[in-house]
């Protein structure tokens, strides 16, 4: 048997629903907005108007005036369903299928609802907290960097119950930290890498305290 074969059989058909679903509604909102960046729909500052809507802001929760009442709120779930480009969209969507299959193998489709969730709520929290930009903040990376961080976390319990060494562990985080730097770097400072500590740590978090992850290593 094949790893593609295993991972279809130990993986639960709903996980795969949700994963789909995410990355059809971010699809979808994304192709949209697309259209109307190239005029093939014509609507005028749609994407701008979006982001205004359903980014996150850190300045509406020190006194900016909302678009709406509920904004200041629902910003904390809404941002994680616009990306800045076809790009980014596919970047996150891959990732997110990739890590997010792995993720509901181990916890199962609530599990998985869970960290993701959690973890998108933790970024925009670690944004608000340490950011300093004026700006809005989209993307799904954030939840994205939970679900690394969860798996990280069991694969940190798991080692030190068999009396393992956790440099594996402490290798990818760190290859994490590098890559934030790059991207940092070559983003000119425009990264969000407030949101992807949050979301790791949320992730993590999230893994530890509320799920026990089914062995992955009965195959």
């Amino acid at each position: 048997m094949n790893p593609e074969e295993i991972l279809a059989e130990k993986e639960p058909s709903e996980g795969r629903w949700l994963l789909l679903s995410i990355v059809v509604v971010c699809a979808l909102i994304e192709i949209f907005l697309s259209l109307t960046d190239w005029r093939i729909i014509d609507i005028v500052r749609f994407r701008q108007t979006a982001y205004e809507f359903g980014g996150f802001w850190p300045g509406l929760l020190s006194g900016w005036q909302p678009n709406y009442a509920a904004q200041p709120y629902i910003m904390f779930v809404s941002y994680a369903f616009l990306h800045g480009g076809l790009v980014h969209l596919t970047v996150n969507m891959f990732t997110l299928f990739s890590l997010g299959r792995l993720v509901a193998m181990a916890s199962g489709t609530r599990g998985l609802a869970l960290i993701y969730g959690a973890s998108a709520l933790g970024g925009a929290v670690f944004y608000a907290m340490l950011s300093s930009s004026l700006q809005p903040m989209v993307g799904a990376s954030g939840a994205l960097f939970g679900l690394a961080g969860a798996l990280l976390a069991w694969s940190f319990v798991d080692r030190i119950a068999l009396g393992e060494g956790i440099w594996p562990v402490a290798r990818v985080a760190l290859l994490l930290v590098a890559i934030n730097i790059v991207m940092w770097w070559a983003l000119n400072g425009q990264l969000a890498w407030q949101t992807h500590l949050g979301g790791f740590v949320s992730g993590a978090i999230t893994a530890l305290l509320f799920l026990r992850p089914e062995s992955l290593s009965d195959t």
